[in-house]
C-alpha cells in the first residue's frame, strides 16, 4: 500500500477542516497531554468545550486508568460527555458514558461528578478484544527474552516494564513511571523499539506487534489497532471514515497514529499539546461563529 504522507497542523486550513468534519480523534499521550499526565487546565477546557460542538473520540494505546486519570478526570462541567468515545489499549477497548439515574448517597468512593459540580456516572465498557491466556504468556516471554538479549531491559526501572493490559500486552523500557524526560531521551529515532518490534512478531506471527509511545512496543490481537477504532467510530456514526479528523504526534510510518491514517481519516500531526491547544482552539472558534 501506498504510504500516506500526514500534513503538519499548520499547513492544513482548520477552518476548511472544522467545516467538513463528523468527528474529530485524539491520541493522548504527546497529543493531549505528556506521558502519563494529566492534561493541562487550559487543553481540560478546550477539550471540553469542543464536545459541545462535535463529537469526540479519545484513541490511546494507554490503559482505561490513564484515559480517565489524564482526560476525564480533567473535564471541566461543561463538556458533554454523551458526545465521547473513549478507545484505550489502541481501540481493543471501548467505553461510552452512562450517567447516573438518580443521586447517589454518599460513600468513600464517590462515582465522577459526585461533588465536582460535574454529572454523575460512569464508564460503561462496550466492547474488549482480550488476548487469549495463552498468547499473553507467550508475548511476555517473548518481549522479556529479546529484550535482554538486545540490552534494552532495564534493572531497575520506574514501575512494571511488562503490563498486561488484557486487550494488550505493553513493553514499556524503562518501566510504567519513568520521567517524561527520560523517555523521550531513551530512543528518539526509534531504533530500539523497531528492533525489539521485528524480534517479537517473529515468535507471535499471528498477533499484532507495534510501536507504541516513546519507550513502548504493543501487543495485540491482528488488526485491532487505531486503524480498526476509527473504523468502528465511522460505523457508529454513520459517517464516512474521511468525515473524521484524527490528530496526533506519532504519525510517521513506524509510529502507532500512522494506522490511523492509512485507514483514511483526516489526519493531522502535532508535536506536543501545545499544537493540539492550539488546533482545538482554532476549532472552537470555528464552530462559535458558524454554528
Amino acid at each position: 500500500m501506498e504510504a500516506v504522507v500526514v500534513p503538519n497542523w499548520t499547513d492544513v486550513d482548520l477552518d476548511a477542516v472544522s467545516g467538513a468534519m463528523r468527528m474529530v480523534a485524539f491520541d493522548l499521550d504527546g497529543t493531549l497531554a505528556r506521558s502519563k499526565k494529566p492534561m493541562k487546565e487550559p487543553m481540560a477546557a478546550a477539550l471540553s468545550e469542543l464536545t459541545g460542538h462535535v463529537p469526540v473520540a479519545i484513541v490511546s494505546g494507554g490503559t482505561m486508568a490513564l484515559v480517565t486519570s489524564q482526560v476525564t478526570d480533567m473535564l471541566t462541567a461543561e463538556a458533554n460527555r454523551d458526545n465521547i468515545y473513549l478507545m484505550p489499549t489502541s481501540g481493543t477497548r471501548y467505553y461510552r458514558w452512562k450517567a447516573a439515574a438518580s443521586p447517589t448517597p454518599a460513600s468513600d468512593h464517590p462515582s465522577e461528578g459526585e461533588g465536582s459540580g460535574r454529572p454523575a456516572g460512569e464508564w460503561e465498557l462496550q466492547y474488549k478484544h482480550d488476548l487469549s491466556e495463552i498468547d499473553r504468556k507467550l508475548v511476555m516471554k517473548s518481549l522479556e527474552r529479546h529484550a535482554r538479549e538486545m540490552g534494552l531491559w532495564e534493572e531497575h526501572p520506574y514501575g512494571d516494564v511488562i503490563e498486561d493490559r488484557g486487550s494488550q500486552i505493553t513493553f514499556s523500557a524503562l518501566g510504567q513511571q519513568a520521567p517524561v524526560e527520560l523517555k523521550e531521551q531513551w530512543d528518539p529515532t526509534n531504533e530500539k523499539k523497531n528492533r525489539l518490534k521485528v524480534a517479537v512478531q517473529r515468535d507471535v506471527p499471528h498477533l499484532e506487534v507495534r510501536s507504541g509511545g516513546s519507550t513502548s512496543v504493543d501487543v495485540s490481537l491482528r488488526g485491532v489497532d487505531k486503524a480498526y477504532a476509527v473504523n468502528e467510530l465511522a460505523g457508529m456514526l454513520g459517517v464516512g471514515i474521511g468525515d473524521i479528523v484524527f490528530i496526533g504526534d506519532r504519525m510517521d510510518p513506524d509510529g502507532n497514529d500512522y494506522p490511523a491514517a492509512r485507514a483514511g481519516t483526516r489526519a493531522l500531526r502535532v508535536d506536543g499539546p501545545e499544537d493540539t491547544l492550539a488546533v482545538v482552539s482554532h476549532m472552537n472558534d470555528w464552530f462559535r461563529h458558524h454554528r
